[in-house]
């Protein structure tokens, strides 16, 4: 370094920082041999602190204002004015700017499952994700707490330590607060509140705050997910006769199925029987065919349900009915329920099931 570059180092007298990398924290105004001239001019930012360190020890936190380093309680003195010592001050002073805007969209999320007790299923793993805010809140507790002599102090070197901090908050809020899973969807921000409020203590030793917090997805296993689909599913079938009955229809209309080609081979029959009864006999001039009446819809069976025990067995179809009252497993005192009955009802007060005991001998005589 030569003469003249020293020398013109230290007539520099405006200190200030600006910054565009949007994640540096701490930035170090670099000086050669840390020395600041007498009188100069800092600069500090809206968004902004700086940090006096003299000789070590934090002397001073600036706000946002223009200040001149020059008052009598600021020890700094210029190499210019200590020609004895060759142009080494003894005096070591440093400034560090500290950016006091909010980083945001900073990732968290679980690495492991966490274990819950949910009042619906039981034991379950479940995974989370989001994003959060984190703000300096005391620049001299961020210095001497976290930051040290670092240069140039980014996010990335403080994230970790804040994700760990808020996965083990996550863990012990969620199995703590006793929301359902299914009901976790609408209560995230009600979670992420109360996360923040339980690190709120350990992050103002750090110095910083976290003013937002978001949980973006809480996911149970593929397992879990995939029951879940299944029972909605079932939900939407509705009717579970009417749902068989329509897949059953669905599979003979379509192409190439077994169920479509002995529907269509019948179509074809009948069309065949049809043609001969037009044609007539001996190759007589075809007669018009009467309109035969449409035959009326078949019956729809009714399947049972009955009650035993305390609980409720079946469906049962009307034949398995009559088999179960043939070997005692139906008797007239039995309650038995189906679609459209209003509430249950006993065997014999049921006129589709009192035939069944009609048909049955009485019980023998005693002593016979």
């Amino acid at each position: 370094m030569g003469i003249f570059d020293f020398l013109s180092g230290e007539f520099i007298d405006v200190i200030h920082w600006t910054d565009d990398t949007r994640d540096t924290m701490v930035w170090r105004f670099e000086r050669h041999g840390h020395e600041i001239k007498y009188g100069a001019k800092l600069t500090v930012r809206e968004g902004q602190a700086a940090v006096f360190v003299h000789e070590g020890q934090l002397a001073d936190v600036f706000t946002p204002g223009l200040y001149m380093l020059e008052t009598n309680n600021m020890p700094i003195m210029t190499t210019l004015q200590h020609w004895d010592h060759g142009f080494k001050s003894p005096f070591k002073s440093e400034i560090y700017f500290v950016s006091t805007n909010r980083f945001t969209d900073l990732k968290w999320g679980t690495k492991n499952p966490i274990m819950l007790r949910d009042p619906e299923f039981g034991p379950v793993r479940i995974r989370a994700f989001g994003t959060y805010t984190i703000k300096v809140v005391d620049p001299a507790r961020f210095m001497t707490e976290i930051v040290g002599t670092d240069g140039e102090f980014t996010t990335d070197e403080i994230s970790f330590q804040i994700r760990n901090i808020l996965v083990q908050e996550f863990s012990r809020t969620l199995a703590a607060s006793g929301i359902p899973v299914l009901d976790m969807a609408a209560n995230t921000q009600e979670v992420g509140q109360l996360v923040a409020k339980a690190i709120s203590g350990t992050m103002e030793q750090y110095g910083v705050s976290l003013p937002e917090l978001y949980i973006e997805n809480i996911s149970l296993p593929p397992a879990v997910e995939k029951a879940l689909d299944e029972r909605t599913s079932r939900g939407i079938a509705g009717n579970l006769d009417e749902h068989m009955k329509w897949k059953a229809a669905e599979a003979m209309t379509q192409p190439g199925s077994a169920a479509g080609q002995a529907m269509g081979m019948g179509m074809g029959a009948g069309l065949g029987m049809q043609m001969m009864h037009q044609q007539g006999p001996w190759g007589a001039a075809p007669q018009p065919a009467a309109a035969a009446p449409a035959p009326p819809p078949p019956p729809v069976e009714h399947v049972w349900h009955i009650a035993e025990g305390g609980q409720t067995k079946g469906p049962y179809s009307k034949a398995r009915l009559a088999e179960m009252a043939g070997n005692g497993g139906l008797t007239r005192e039995t309650y038995v329920w189906t679609q459209g009955q209003d509430g249950w009802k006993k065997a014999e007060d049921v006129t589709e099931l009192a035939q069944l005991f009609t048909i049955m001998p009485p019980p023998p005589p005693p002593g016979v």
